[in-house]
């Protein structure tokens, strides 16, 4: 698979399940890895990204049983990790080399953490940085992977201050916290997800919040629990835009985590003015779910609150369609961390809309689109192997006279792997080639 052809569609119907949360998921395999005792994961994505961090587990000696999205971890304790036989390849996942960062420089063993060719131009210094403040001893390729991890090493505990509100360097500093002497404090600018600190609470673990500060005290131990991952809001987001820019739809996504803190695409689609309704609301281990229900609507054109930036960064190609789609124009500035995603998120939206005849203005750290319509009679669309990119432009099919063929989709399957098979039950028209 490497190309999506979207030809025209008008309606989107239907109740939708959509794939589990990718954030929770690598989560849940990280920490009831290093949890005492079994850890049940019910709801697992079956996406490429969140198996990386799986296989990477198992290649350190943890026992992992999986069928389907029920996976069954042993954990190994704190302590309990192995050297693997060779280096860890994380694919494209930057949450997994992030993340796993913190956890492997205060193991006693070296270790290299690979991945595929984008993963190798993504910038690492804002947690190698950290990490080396705490005594971690770590190379890389100027700032970039692979990372080599210096085992051995005994860490201690900072006051760390976020440059930029990055849950990925957040989380990395925390579990590394886990095995330093003294206590790991992290302050952040603006709210970010806070999966890591719900799951390390569910597991028994004090994390100790105050305001925009994050503590936790080294030497502690994880007890293994229950895992249900709620369906991914990043994922939910482009239904949530395609139902809203669909001449004719009525679309209900079932079971949506709606955490505080992941919830910006909500609040930015409801002041461009969709026609968005929560129901069912419920809290199950430590996050909030809800029933999403979306239909047609006429969206207006706004300036995005940067407020609203670090708690929908994932969902930003997905709101530059609906950018598109609205009356007037649309700003968002304050988004500078979509430059280092998959791909340059920015540029790359910017690029495809052009094409599709959208006039829009590039800014240092966001975009100005003007809402018009799709007007190119043909249109081919580089999504850089960026899955958020080519299932953003999938959507856009839903306002075009003309098929729009985007190439480079392959990496759909890290977050999403059926994305054209739900899109299609809906009512859209992808085929891949």
């Amino acid at each position: 698979m490497s190309k999506f052809i979207a030809s025209p569609a008008t309606t989107l119907s239907g109740d939708l399940k959509v794939p589990g949360d990718k954030s929770i998921s690598h989560r849940s395999i990280m920490l009831g890895s290093l949890s005492d005792g079994v850890t049940k994961v019910s709801g697992f994505l079956e996406g490429e990204d969140a198996l990386s961090t799986l296989k990477a587990f198992q290649a350190m000696g943890v026992e992992i049983e999986r069928e389907g999205d029920k996976v069954t971890i042993h954990g190994v304790g704190i302590n309990g990790l192995k050297k693997p036989v060779g280096p860890l390849d994380l694919g494209n996942s930057g949450t997994s080399i992030r993340l796993m960062s913190g956890i492997l420089a205060a193991q006693d063993f070296d270790c290299e953490l690979i991945g595929d060719e984008s993963l190798s131009k993504r910038p690492m210094g804002r947690v190698i940085n950290p990490l080396r403040d705490m005594g971690a001893v770590i190379d890389s390729d100027e700032g970039r992977p692979p990372l080599k991890i210096t085992g051995g090493q005994t860490l201690t505990g900072i006051h760390y201050d976020l440059p930029v509100a990055s849950a990925q360097v957040k989380s990395c500093i925390l579990l590394a916290g886990l095995y330093a002497q003294g206590n790991t404090c992290v302050t952040e600018p603006a709210p970010t997800r806070d999966h890591t600190e719900r799951m390390l609470t569910g597991l028994g673990y004090e994390v100790r919040v105050i305001n925009n500060q994050m503590c936790l005290t080294g030497g502690g131990a994880l007890t293994a629990t229950e895992i249900q991952v709620p369906s991914d809001i990043s994922s939910a987001a482009f239904f949530m835009v395609a139902a809203a820019i669909a001449p004719k739809s009525d679309v209900t996504l079932l079971g949506v985590n709606i955490n505080p803190t992941r919830t910006g695409v909500i609040n930015i689609l409801q002041l461009m003015g969709a026609n968005l309704t929560l129901s069912n609301e419920r809290e199950i281990g430590g996050e909030l779910l809800a029933d999403i229900r979306i239909q047609s609507s006429e969206l207006q054109g706004i300036n995005i609150p940067e407020e609203f930036v670090p708690l929908a960064i994932d969902e930003f190609p997905a709101v530059f369609i609906a950018a598109s789609c609205a009356k007037g124009e649309t700003v968002l500035t304050g988004a500078r961390e979509l430059r280092v995603k998959e791909s340059d998120r920015i540029q790359v939206m910017a690029d495809g809309l052009t094409i599709l005849g959208i006039e829009n203005e590039v800014l240092e750290d966001g975009i100005k689109i003007q809402g018009g319509a799709f007007k190119q009679p043909t249109a081919m669309i580089e999504s850089h192997h960026d899955h958020r990119i080519s299932m953003s432009f999938a959507i856009a099919s839903l306002r075009c006279d003309y098929p729009i063929e985007i190439n480079g989709v392959d990496n759909v399957m890290t977050s999403f792997p059926n994305f054209v098979e739900l899109a299609n039950s809906a009512g859209m028209s992808i085929i891949e080639v």
